[in-house]
């Protein structure tokens, strides 16, 4: 019975010099690097695609219960949208996208508070999406009610104003009455986009290094198009 065990015991030994060698000389595991993530532009060409089939009535139809389960485990947003919180202007609808597709950000007027430019830097530094979309759209009801330099009833609807305040200034350098508020809700969209790089290191460091892209765009009501804005407000 002694002689079993020693023996027994010598195997073992063996074993586990081998496999401690074996170990030793084997490289060290990493784990396999995440998917590569699509560039901006190729991202932004798709989102215009979505905004096609959007237009035309043809959009996907997206099993959502399949993509329900598959995203209880994670999101991988690669777009974020900072967009108005305007009922008529639903990102994922806009862009025909789905859940997990877009990390969106929506506030009266498209601004940036520290709340929402807290959310989008979440977004910047643990999911690492390529494009930021700051969207406005026509007819801007918090625009509109910062051209009418109305005092607003209560300090939140205020604190939305100020924030707007700035674009409706810079509009009015050049813009006519009777085009203010369209040339307004364009210099918003530039304002809001400005205010995320001043506002935020962490979205500003992200840009710089080529790791995000900001686009801005406007969003048109009737036709359903979303149209994209040069930095000064124009159209490319």
């Amino acid at each position: 019975m002694n002689r079993s065990l020693f023996f027994l015991a010598t195997l073992l030994s063996i074993s586990n010099l081998a496999l401690a060698q074996q170990s030793a000389a084997a490289p060290a595991h990493h784990h396999a690097p995440a998917t590569a993530k699509p560039s901006a532009d190729k991202l932004w060409t798709d989102l215009l695609a979505g905004n096609e089939r959007f237009i035309s009535g043809k959009t996907h139809a997206y099993n959502v219960v399949a993509l329900r389960r598959e995203l209880a485990s994670g999101q991988q947003p690669n777009v974020i949208v900072l967009s108005c919180s305007d009922s008529r202007v639903a990102p994922e609808l806009v862009f025909d996208h789905s859940l997990g597709d877009l990390f969106v950000v929506r506030t009266a007027g498209n601004v940036a508070d520290l709340v929402g430019l807290g959310s989008i830097e979440y977004a910047v530094d643990h999911m690492h999406p390529p494009l930021l979309v700051v969207l406005g759209h026509q007819k801007c009801g918090a625009v509109t009610a910062a051209c009418s330099g109305e005092k607003m009833p209560s300090r939140n609807l205020e604190a939305i104003v100020d924030k707007i305040d700035p674009a409706v200034t810079q509009a009015k350098t050049y813009a006519k009455s009777d085009n203010l508020i369209e040339s307004a809700i364009k210099e918003n969209v530039h304002q809001s986009a400005k205010d995320l790089l001043a506002n935020s290191e962490i979205i500003r460091d992200a840009v710089t290094a080529g790791k995000l892209k900001v686009i801005e765009a406007e969003y048109e009501l009737e036709s359903g198009q979303v149209v994209r804005l040069n930095p000064s407000g124009g159209q490319n």
